[in-house]
């Protein structure tokens, strides 16, 4: 007779448990849904938007199957190679481990990309814009004086340029043109460049003078964040310096006595350690790396 009372006292714990889940889920459907879509068909659109920004064309399909080989496949290798060692456990666990860190590294390795781009084109446009303010003077209109700079300019700025002439020729007015830019590269001083150029086009004014103007408070701000990079490279050395130092030591210990540092990877214990420093040493790095770097 207890034994009944007790196999339903315990029934009826976890079906509270699983009733209290399901209207749990079941009100936070929407989010739970669009946060699946976002980590899922999200992820592949996002890089799929990025890729277009660079101006890099990837089928679809390779995307996916990229994202898949990253995860699932790095996942499975993972779990694979230590349980052809005996350490099935360990391989289940580092498996979804480095298969969830393969399906998130593409996005971060894209803003990279991104980042990179938009410095190279940051750069380029003091000489870019004194091209313009040349053209200009010498008479050129404003689509004129462009195609020069596509001419002469290298890429990523000769790029973006060629983009406002084509989607000029189709027929985009040339103020959405220069809109499209500044969404496309979402910078304060192409802001303050396309602001001035649509102004200037509706109200009339000398945009040689102006560029000028952008070129002085840009070069300025180059010479400003150039000095700030100096004044933070040392910081950002001894921030990788601090964060490599586990695993050097880590190494030197494996070289000297491997069976001591044997039960961080085999013993359940070890494993959790081991994770909880990897994944304080990654919070300190970006603590650290967001401290050092400063934004102009």
């Amino acid at each position: 007779m207890s034994f009944f009372i007790a196999l339903i006292g315990k029934t009826g714990v976890i079906s509270v448990i699983g009733i209290s889940l399901f209207l749990l889920c079941y009100k936070y459907s929407q989010g739970i849904f669009d946060w699946i879509e976002n980590q899922t068909f999200g992820t592949r659109s996002y890089i799929m938007e990025k890729l277009e920004l660079l101006f890099i064309e990837i089928p679809e399909y390779k995307v996916t199957y990229t994202l898949l080989g990253c995860s699932v496949g790095l996942g499975c290798f993972v779990f694979l190679l230590f349980g052809l060692l005996g350490q099935w456990i360990v391989g289940i666990v580092l498996g979804m481990i480095f298969g969830f860190l393969g399906f998130k590294i593409p996005k971060p390795f894209i803003n990279a990309l991104i980042e990179k781009r938009t410095k190279a084109y940051t750069g380029q446009m003091v000489d870019a814009l004194t091209l313009l303010s040349n053209g200009i003077r010498a008479g050129l209109s404003v689509p004129q004086a462009l195609g020069m700079v596509v001419d002469e300019m290298p890429e990523p700025i000769s790029q973006e340029f060629n983009m406002i002439l084509q989607q000029n020729r189709i027929g985009v007015p040339l103020e959405e043109c220069f809109d499209n830019l500044s969404k496309r590269l979402p910078t304060e001083d192409n802001d303050m460049f396309v602001s001035s150029v649509n102004i200037l086009r509706e109200t009339g004014g000398n945009l040689a003078e102006v560029f000028d103007t952008i070129v002085d408070v840009i070069r300025e701000r180059v010479r400003l964040q150039q000095k700030i990079d100096t004044y933070t490279a040392s910081g950002m050395f001894q921030g990788m310096t601090i964060m490599a130092m586990p695993y050097g030591i880590g190494a030197i210990y494996f070289i000297s006595d491997p069976e001591s540092v044997k039960p961080l990877f085999t013993h359940p214990l070890g494993i959790a350690m081991t994770l909880t420093a990897f994944l304080f040493d990654l919070a300190g790095g970006f603590v650290i790396m967001k401290i050092v770097k400063i934004k102009v």
